[in-house]
């Protein structure tokens, strides 16, 4: 049977993205879907392009961030499961059929995909990127959280639940309602063959600013949480230890030559021998993706620069956390 699917895309300024993600989602070969397209007061030309497709347009009066976007969206849907993407992702043919066919095989249960690994714009950062995603989000059936790039549940659900917290961090609101399902006893699952390509169109300096700013407030949350040695989707266990090496080494080579002492050079190798077979799974998506040339770049990149984006990021996270949930509310 094939259930009724309610698409919900929240968009703000999305004029370089959201025709392609509509042009996608209506050569889907499923036939029973709906689109509602949520635009947060857009001053860019989306509304003109949002209107060449016969979806459901609803326009906010002020601007109110994606969650609010989202949960109107769900509120003006009609749909028996409700499938949140965002405005730069495009679904494959095959999208909707393998959101259908999973909610038909399994009850109680929220629904993920992921990534492509090659991205729309199959360059050196955005491909490191979608690659990146794809395997930490797909490294377990059952994961910590689904995110809102594709993203499946009952609308029942949903409502129960309150939908996407709208006071939240910036971004993070996936992570937050996910664990909020999950403790409501409800199945998180990742179908790795659900499947959008995500428009990057990242360069160095933006591939580093989304490392830092994510990793900064994924910190925040993580603090007040209180999991944030947790192995979480592109959070990840490699990821941290990945970090955490890249820092050590920068200590122990201060140290060398500091004091001379080639006992920190064999120090570094080891630490860096057991950063390399920690993220060994990644390394290999990244070869059976590109191939060599791009898994060693990739390789590079990943241990020698990315970690500083996340550690600084993570400083700052810690920073943040202390001044609004200690000194600011009083607790110090």
């Amino acid at each position: 049977m094939n259930k009724r699917i309610s698409i919900i895309i929240p968009n703000y300024n999305g004029s370089c993205t959201i025709g392609k993600c509509l042009e996608a989602t209506f050569s889907s070969t499923y036939d029973n879907f709906e689109v509602i397209v949520v635009d947060d007061c857009s001053t860019d030309n989306s509304i003109e392009i949002i209107k060449k497709f016969p979806c459901k347009l609803i326009q906010l009066e002020k601007k109110s961030g994606a969650s609010k976007a989202r949960n109107i969206g769900a509120q003006n849907s009609r749909g028996e499961i409700l499938f949140f993407i965002d405005a730069d992702c495009i679904l494959q043919e095959d999208t909707l059929a393998l959101v259908n066919k999973s909610f038909s095989e399994v009850e109680n249960i929220a629904i993920g995909g992921t990534y492509t690994k090659i991205p729309y714009d199959d360059r050196f950062f955005s491909t490191f990127q979608s690659i990146f995603i794809n395997y930490s989000e797909t490294k377990k059936e059952e994961p910590d959280y689904i995110a809102t790039h594709a993203m499946s549940v009952d609308p029942d659900t949903f409502s129960k639940l309150g939908g996407f917290s709208e006071n939240f961090l910036p971004i993070l609101e996936d992570v937050e309602f996910s664990h909020r399902l999950r403790r409501s006893g409800l199945k998180l699952i990742i179908n790795p063959e659900i499947l959008v390509q995500h428009i990057f169109n990242f360069t160095l300096i933006k591939s580093l600013r989304n490392a830092f700013r994510k990793s900064m407030y994924w910190t925040i949350y993580s603090l007040k949480n209180k999991d944030l040695l947790a192995d979480s989707g592109t959070a990840s266990f490699e990821l941290k230890t990945n970090v955490a090496c890249f820092f050590l080494n920068i200590l122990l080579i201060t140290l060398f030559f500091y004091y001379k002492n080639t006992g920190f050079l064999v120090t570094i190798l080891l630490i860096s021998v057991t950063n390399i077979f920690a993220s060994r799974g990644l390394f290999i998506s990244f070869y059976k993706s590109k191939g060599f040339s791009f898994a060693i770049i990739a390789a590079l990149y990943y241990t020698l620069i990315y970690p500083l984006a996340v550690g600084t990021g993570a400083f700052s996270g810690i920073l943040k956390y202390i001044w609004i949930y200690k000194i600011k509310q009083g607790h110090v």
